[in-house]
């Protein structure tokens, strides 16, 4: 799978497609996979790469969502749960169980929420992770050594599931093109063209590489750009109302040291209203996330200094290693597509759940959900899609659909596990050329051959893509991935048959971006 083929078959395909997908996150590609396994043609349109947004910068759990039982939303607790089993059958070399501590410091936590938790198992059914339970005091320290014991009185076990969000993703757009999907990543849609009744049916594109600029036409055309779905909503229509009320959440990424063993934390109530995580991940702790409204969605978010403070401040009630600013290796920030309830300004109470509007354009625009359930969002719109453009009426078929490098016995595999079916390609790589076995850094467990696997593979464009997305190094530690920068570039380069003048403005553009991912005190050192 990579971007010249893609466009070889965009150029041959004839007349009008079945659907376009405009986003390429978790939900226009889920949309993708749904809408071409059941036979359809689709067309996707990414504007940067896939995942850039909100999709590649989640808490990483596949999850029921335990506030969500708390707030009373039993039904979409159930169907998230349901889910979260088939995310673990079709790519069972990205999710995982997990187990989880509620640590309890006050006599009535540990049976009040270990009645809720029997609750969330019994939802489950047989997609159930495993039984939850009561812990001692000691049990808990067992499972979490690094916990602050100050005041401890026990725990709270329970199960739930983690995955690598961008991994999926990538994984998720190999399926679709394999279901024969085109899917095409830095290309922007620019405008949107109507028939003589006002309906959207195709649009204008410009490949932001080249700078070409070409129409598709399409039976419909699909608003799967999360938080920025009102900007095209304007496109196709000016009048529209707002629907998106966006939403920031931040994590810190700490060393492995924080959070030894693998038992994450999950914190009920934090002063925000929030629940708060401390998920052992890659190596790493991760801990977040916050819920602060902001007025505009932005492509590269920023994650706010009162922001910062309030994690440390939150993780340090918790674990007995207290982190300051210079232990985090990085931060990122990921904007929710929240749908707007009415004026309300508490965007940490809003419905998870998912939202499909057919539009007065006949565009249709989904939004909201989760990454959890991305399948059963995606299978919705496609049977919305199929009937608003009279396509044959097919059934969804992804419940059971595996996933491109869904393998069962993926660790076997190391440090390229996350690549399920496709690690053996990439030890082979390794194995032709030797050099490409080194590592980037000392610092994290990423070879060289994997940048090449993701250009010529994995349609990675440019040393973000590579770094960030492709591998997790910038979301696990930007200094070193800053350091690895200049060596990807000049793989990239060699690849892609790129001069030094794209390696050095390469290296720079991703500089510029890493900074973001360190907090303020820490980037001068960068």
């Amino acid at each position: 799978m990579n971007r010249a083929d893609m466009y070889r078959r965009l150029q041959t395909h004839s007349g009008q497609w079945d659907m376009i997908v405009v986003g390429g996150g978790a939900t226009g590609a889920g949309v993708a996979v749904d809408a071409a396994s059941r036979g359809y043609h689709v067309l996707l349109l990414e504007q940067s790469d896939f995942g850039k947004g909100t999709s590649s910068r989640s808490t990483k759990l596949v999850h029921g969502g335990v506030r969500y039982l708390e707030q009373g939303n039993v039904l979409l607790v159930m169907e998230a749960l349901k889910e979260r089993g088939l995310l673990l059958r079709n790519a069972p070399h990205l999710v995982h169980k997990l187990a989880f501590v509620v640590p309890a410091y006050r006599w009535w936590e540990a049976p009040f929420y270990g009645i809720g938790l029997k609750l969330y198992d019994l939802l489950a059914g047989r997609h159930g992770f495993g039984a939850s339970r009561i812990l001692s005091r000691a049990e808990t320290l067992d499972r979490l050594p690094t916990l602050n014991t100050v005041g401890l009185r026990g725990g709270v076990l329970y199960f739930d599931g983690q995955f690598d969000d961008s991994r999926l993703l990538v994984n998720l757009v190999a399926t679709a093109s394999e279901q024969g999907a085109v899917l095409l990543n830095y290309a922007r849609v620019t405008g949107m063209i109507k028939d003589s009744h006002g309906f959207v049916n195709a649009v204008k594109v410009r490949d932001v590489e080249s700078g070409q600029e070409f129409e598709a036409a399409a039976k419909v055309v699909i608003n799967a750009t999360g938080p920025f779905a009102d900007d095209l909503r304007r496109q196709a229509d000016p009048s529209a109302q707002p629907m998106i009320a966006p939403s920031q959440g931040i994590h810190l990424v700490l060393d492995g040291s924080f959070l030894t063993g693998e038992t994450a934390i999950m914190v009920p109530h934090s002063s925000d209203g929030r629940v708060m995580f401390a998920i052992p991940w890659h190596g790493h702790t991760l801990v977040g996330a916050t819920d602060t409204p902001v007025p505009e969605p932005a492509l590269e978010p920023v994650a706010q200094e009162r922001e910062i403070d309030f994690v440390l401040r939150t993780a340090s009630l918790y674990l007995a290693k207290k982190p300051a600013r210079a232990d985090v290796t990085s931060v990122f920030a990921g904007i929710r597509p929240l749908v707007r309830a009415g004026k309300s300004t508490n965007t940490a109470a809003l419905s998870r759940g998912h939202t499909i509007r057919i539009e007065n354009s006949r565009m249709i625009t989904i939004c909201g959900g989760k990454w959890t359930t991305y399948r059963r969002m995606a299978e919705d719109c496609v049977n919305q899609a199929a009937t608003l453009g009279r396509l044959p009426e097919r059934r969804s078929t992804t419940g059971r659909l595996d996933i491109h490098g869904s393998h069962p016995g993926a660790d076997q595999f190391g440090q390229l596990a996350v690549y399920g079916s496709d690690a053996p390609a990439i030890r082979k790589l390794m194995e032709a050329d030797p050099s490409l076995s080194e590592p980037l850094h000392t610092a994290l467990p990423y070879a060289a051959a994997e940048v090449v696997w993701a250009v010529r593979e994995e349609m990675a464009r440019t040393v973000e893509d590579v770094l960030a997305r492709r591998t997790r190094a910038l979301f696990l530690n930007a200094r070193a991935a800053i350091e690895m920068a200049p060596r990807a570039a000049a793989l990239m380069a060699r690849e892609l048959g790129r001069d030094g003048g794209w390696e050095a403005a390469q290296v720079l553009a991703f500089h510029q971006t890493a900074c973001g991912f360190l907090p303020a005190e820490a980037t001068g050192s960068a």
